[in-house]
C-alpha cells in the first residue's frame, strides 16, 4: 500500500491511459467524462495523490466534494492509502455546514439556526394556519417540491411562475396553494430558529457574500475536485463558484447518460457547458469498462442510443471477458414473472452465488412486493434498499386494518363482492381508479393500495374466496416477510441502484407504462427514463436479465408491451406475433387524431387528442353514460369512479365500441367490467 513517501510515478502504476491523463492534468479546468464501470474515483483520487506527492498541492489546501456520505467515505479512504491523509473529502452539505457553524457566529453572533431532520412536521403546521387539507403523502410530495424550489433558486413569491414553466405538479395542488404553503413554512421555520438542509447551502452562499469569509475561504482551499459533478444544482454551483472566487482550479467528473435527478434540480448542463464557463477547459474521457461483460456492455451502449438523450455521454468499451448474452424474457403476469425470477434466484445460490450478490430492480416501489413474496416463499433472504418492505408501509399497514375492520364488522364478502368491497374500503383512504398524475409520495401511496386491489382480484377468482380469507391472506404474507435478515437478495429501485453493482442483476418489470413511467411526458422526462435504464443495465458485473409481463395478475388481459427502450436488443416474443400485431421498431410519442401533434399527459394520451382540439366524442352520448354510471353506482353502493373514470367514458363515447372486444380494447376496461357492464354500455352506445 502506498505511504506519504510513495514517490510520484509509482501512483500512476497500474492507470490506463485515460486515467493516467487525469492523474497527470493537475492544473484546471479539468473536465473527466467518466462513464459506467470506468473507474472514475481510481482517476480523481490518484490525481489527488500525484498532486500532493510531487509537492503541487498541500493535503489540507484539496476539497473534494460528493454527493452521498459513502462516497465521500470511500474517498478519504482510498486517499488515505494513497498517502493524501490531509485531504478533506465531504459531501457539498457537510462541506458548507462545517463552514457554516464556523462563521457564523463571527458575522451574526450566537448560535446558528438549529438544523432540522424533517420539514413534515413545519410543513402540516403551516398548512393548518392556511386552511390547506393535506394528508401524509402530499405532506412529503410538498416536501420534496420545497427541496427542488431551493436549491433552484426558487423563492415563493416566484414558484408559481417557475412552477408553471417547468410543468412541476404536486399531488393535485395547484400552484399557488404550493406557493402559499412554501411561505407559511418558511415563516413557522424562520419563527422557531431553525434550518433545513436547503438553508445550509443557502445561508453558506450569504456568508461567502461578505468579503472576509469569502476571502479566509479561499486562503484555505485552493484546488477543488467534484464527483457525480452530472447531479449539481443551481444552488451548489453557485456555493461553487464562491468557493473558486474566480479561480479556475477545478476538476469535475460526471457522466452525462447518468443524469437521473433533474426532477429534483440536478442540472448536467454545468457539466456540459463548462466550456462556456471556464477557458481553455481539458477534457478527458474515460471509456473502458471494468465492470462488466461485453455482452452487457454491448446492450447497454444500444439502449442508451445515438440521440439527445445522450447528451454527450461517451460509449463504454468492455474490458472483461465474454459472459452470457442478456436475457430477455416475457412472462404472463407479474406474478408469474416473480415466480421466475425468484427461481433463477434459488437455482443461482445453490451454483455458488452468494445472495449479497444478486439484484432485483425495478422502477418503483410498488412493486417490490411480488418478488418480496416469490423469495420468501423459498426461503430466500432479501433486503429492500431505500423503502419499508411492502407490508411495512404506512399506507398497507392503515389498508389492512380497515379491511380486517371491515371484514370482522358487519356481513360477509363474498367473491363475487370482493373486488368492489376492496375498492370501496380503499377508497375511504383516497385510492381512485385513475391514479395520480406526477411523482412523489403521493403517487407511490396510490401504487402500494392499487396492489392490494389488484390481490383481491386475484384472490377473488376463488369462488369460495372471501373477505375473512383474504385478510388472512394478507396476514399470512405481511408475517412471512418481517423476519430480519442479515444478508440477501438486493431488491431496490433503478434510482436507489445508482452507484452500486452486482455480480447478476434482474431487471423486472421493463414494459411500457413501467420503463417509460406512465407519467414521464415529453421528450425530455422519456430520455430522462432512457438514461434510469441504462443506469440499471450499467449495475450488473457477469449476468443481467431483463424481463416484463403482459398483465399485472394471472388472467389478466395481455395488453402490456415490453419497453420502447429494448426495441433493438430484444429478440421477437410472443406478444410480437400475436394475431393482427406488427412489431414496431421504435415506439414513439402518441399523437392528437385530430392535429396530428404528440400528446404529453396522461388526460390526452387516454382520449387521443390534445386539450387544445374540441372534442370528437358525442356529447350527448357521453352524457347518457353520465346519468348511467350515476344509477348503477348508487345500485352497487360504490364511488361512480369504480364504474367507469370520466375519461373512460369519453373515450367510449368517442369511439362508439360495437361489441365486447372493441369495448375490451379501450383504455380503462379490464375483463371484470366487461362482465359487469358490457351489456349495459354496448345498449346505450348502440341506441345514440
Amino acid at each position: 500500500m502506498p505511504t506519504s513517501g510513495t514517490s510520484p510515478d509509482a501512483l500512476l502504476e497500474g492507470l490506463d491511459p485515460e486515467q493516467r491523463a487525469v492523474a497527470t492534468t493537475l492544473r484546471g479546468p479539468v473536465r473527466v467524462l467518466a462513464g459506467a464501470g470506468t473507474g472514475k474515483t481510481r482517476a480523481i483520487t490518484h490525481r489527488i495523490a500525484y498532486g500532493v506527492a510531487s509537492g503541487v498541492y498541500a493535503p489540507n489546501e484539496v476539497l473534494a466534494v460528493t454527493f452521498t456520505t459513502r462516497a465521500a467515505g470511500e474517498m478519504r479512504g482510498r486517499l488515505r492509502g494513497l498517502g493524501a491523509a490531509g485531504v478533506q473529502a465531504r459531501t457539498f452539505h457537510s462541506a458548507a455546514l462545517r463552514q457554516l457553524r464556523y462563521f457564523w457566529p463571527h458575522v451574526y453572533g450566537g448560535e446558528p439556526p438549529q438544523l432540522i431532520e424533517s420539514k413534515l412536521g413545519m410543513l402540516a403546521q403551516a398548512a393548518r394556519g392556511l386552511r390547506v387539507q393535506v394528508d401524509q403523502a402530499t405532506l412529503r410530495d410538498l416536501a420534496s417540491e420545497i427541496e427542488w424550489a431551493k436549491v433552484s433558486n426558487v423563492r415563493p413569491d416566484d414558484y408559481e411562475r417557475a412552477a408553471k414553466a417547468r410543468n412541476r405538479e404536486v399531488s393535485g395542488q395547484a400552484p399557488s396553494v404550493i406557493a402559499r404553503v412554501f411561505a407559511g413554512y418558511e415563516e413557522v421555520k424562520r419563527g422557531q430558529g431553525r434550518m433545513d438542509m436547503e438553508d445550509v447551502l443557502l445561508i453558506t452562499a450569504a456568508l461567502l457574500e461578505d468579503e472576509r469569509v469569502g476571502a479566509q475561504v479561499r486562503r484555505q482551499y485552493k484546488w477543488f475536485v467534484v464527483d457525480e459533478f452530472q447531479d449539481v444544482s443551481p444552488i451548489q454551483w453557485a456555493l461553487l463558484e464562491l468557493w473558486l472566487g474566480g479561480r479556475d482550479e477545478l476538476c469535475v467528473v460526471g457522466d452525462p447518460a447518468q443524469t437521473i435527478y433533474s426532477f429534483a434540480g440536478a442540472r448536467a448542463d454545468y457539466l456540459r457547458d463548462l466550456g462556456s464557463r471556464f477557458r481553455d477547459v481539458t477534457t478527458v474521457e474515460l471509456v473502458r469498462n471494468y465492470r462488466s461483460t461485453p455482452q452487457i456492455v454491448e446492450a447497454a451502449n444500444t439502449v442508451l442510443g445515438t440521440g439527445p438523450e445522450r447528451g454527450g455521454a461517451v460509449r463504454l468499451v468492455a474490458q472483461q471477458p465474454a459472459g452470457p448474452d442478456v436475457a430477455y424474457v416475457e412472462h404472463p403476469d407479474e406474478v408469474a414473472e416473480a415466480e421466475a425470477t425468484a427461481a433463477e434466484i434459488l437455482a443461482a445460490q445453490r451454483n455458488g452465488v452468494p445472495l449479497r450478490e444478486i439484484a432485483i430492480l425495478f422502477r418503483i416501489n410498488a412493486q417490490s412486493e411480488a418478488f418480496e413474496e416469490a423469495l420468501a416463499a423459498r426461503g430466500l433472504a432479501y433486503v429492500v434498499r431505500g423503502a419499508a418492505r411492502f407490508f411495512e408501509r404506512p399506507e398497507v399497514r392503515q389498508a389492512v386494518t380497515m379491511l380486517r375492520g371491515r371484514a370482522r364488522g358487519g356481513e360477509p364478502v363474498a367473491a363475487e363482492d370482493l373486488v368492489v368491497e376492496t375498492k370501496a374500503v380503499l377508497a375511504g383512504m383516497e385510492w381512485t381508479e385513475q391514479a395520480p398524475t406526477g411523482r412523489g409520495a403521493k403517487r407511490d401511496r396510490w401504487e402500494s393500495l392499487h396492489a392490494l386491489v389488484t390481490q383481491a382480484e386475484e384472490f377473488a377468482q376463488d369462488p369460495a374466496a372471501t373477505l375473512d380469507a383474504f385478510v388472512d391472506e394478507l396476514d399470512r404474507r405481511a408475517s412471512e416477510q418481517h423476519a430480519p435478515v442479515a444478508e440477501g437478495v438486493t431488491l431496490a429501485t433503478l434510482h436507489a441502484a445508482k452507484g452500486l453493482e452486482w455480480d447478476r442483476v434482474f431487471l423486472c418489470g421493463m414494459q411500457e407504462g413501467s420503463m417509460p413511467i406512465v407519467y414521464a411526458e415529453g421528450p425530455e422526462q422519456i430520455g430522462e427514463e432512457r438514461r434510469l435504464l441504462y443506469v440499471g443495465m450499467t449495475r450488473a458485473r457477469q449476468q443481467l436479465t431483463v424481463s416484463w409481463s403482459q398483465s399485472r395478475s394471472p388472467g389478466g388481459r395481455a395488453s402490456r408491451k415490453p419497453s420502447r427502450f429494448l426495441a433493438d436488443v430484444r429478440p421477437e416474443v410472443g406478444s410480437d406475433r400475436a394475431p393482427g400485431k406488427q412489431r414496431t421498431r421504435r415506439k414513439g410519442l402518441a399523437t392528437c387524431r385530430s392535429c396530428g401533434i404528440s400528446l404529453t399527459t396522461t388526460a390526452e394520451r387516454k382520449v387521443g387528442r390534445c386539450e387544445n382540439c374540441p372534442a370528437t366524442y358525442d356529447e350527448a352520448l357521453f352524457e347518457r353514460l353520465r346519468e348511467w354510471r350515476v344509477e348503477r353506482a348508487t345500485t352497487d353502493k360504490v364511488p361512480a369512479f369504480v364504474v367507469f373514470t370520466d375519461l373512460t367514458l369519453q373515450a367510449i363515447a368517442e369511439q362508439k365500441p360495437a361489441d365486447e372486444r372493441a369495448l375490451l380494447a379501450i383504455s380503462g376496461v379490464g375483463r371484470s367490467k366487461i362482465d359487469k357492464y358490457a351489456d349495459e354500455v354496448l345498449a346505450i352506445v348502440n341506441d345514440s
